[in-house]
């Protein structure tokens, strides 16, 4: 093939020793509508728990209203963080993002992880406290009376624990969020969102 051939065709030339591949600059779409889903009810299943359900009696008809509000955002939560544990394992993800600091970038690796650790003892302690209470046969189909209090089982400290862990990783997680949008600009709000997810990009050839 000529020169030029080469040239209309993009084919590298033997010196330059590289080639075009595929890098991911976006997270796979399924993904993307797990995070945002999960992020919602997350902050709501908080809310409920720590703002609302605390403060309503065991003797009051809202409490098991709330309950039942509270409880199936929890199912719902623990089988979309198992099911987004298996598309994140079986797609492709962009890169880490760097923050130019050795310290921050541990902090990032290790709050991403500790968030899953966090999410699902929350969610496992709760559906045991709920066991250990009776709570499925009391709330949805209406068998007995709420205890008079939940404190004296002992998952309800673990489950108070993981909450309040969890709390804590979301505010870090948004604070991070926003620094690499305000501060940064390196565009890391778009990966996870919805668009074009693979950019032409040269690799060392083998």
């Amino acid at each position: 093939m000529s020169e030029r051939g080469k040239e209309k065709t993009g084919d590298p030339t033997p010196s330059s020793g590289r080639r075009m591949g595929r890098l991911a600059t976006r997270y796979h779409p399924a993904l993307v509508v797990l995070h945002w889903l999960l992020a919602l009810l997350l902050i709501a299943d908080l809310t409920i728990g720590t703002f609302v359900l605390t403060h309503i009696p065991n003797d009051s008809a809202q409490k098991i209203e709330g309950l039942r509000a509270h409880m199936s955002g929890g199912l719902l939560i623990l089988f979309l963080l198992t099911l987004r544990l298996i598309v994140r394992a079986k797609t492709v993800r962009p890169p880490a993002a760097p923050t130019g600091s050795y310290l921050l970038d541990g902090v990032a690796w290790a709050s991403h992880r500790l968030l899953y650790v966090a999410a699902f003892g929350m969610a496992l302690s709760g559906a045991g406290m709920a066991l250990e209470a009776h709570l499925p046969q009391i709330v949805f189909l209406g068998e007995g009376k709420l205890p008079h209090d939940f404190w004296v089982y002992p998952l309800r400290t673990v489950h108070f624990v993981f909450a309040k862990i969890l709390i804590g990783l979301i505010a870090l997680h948004i604070l991070g969020a926003l620094y690499h949008m305000i501060w940064r600009r390196d565009g890391l709000f778009s990966r996870m969102w919805f668009g074009r997810r693979f950019a032409m990009s040269p690799t060392q050839e083998t």
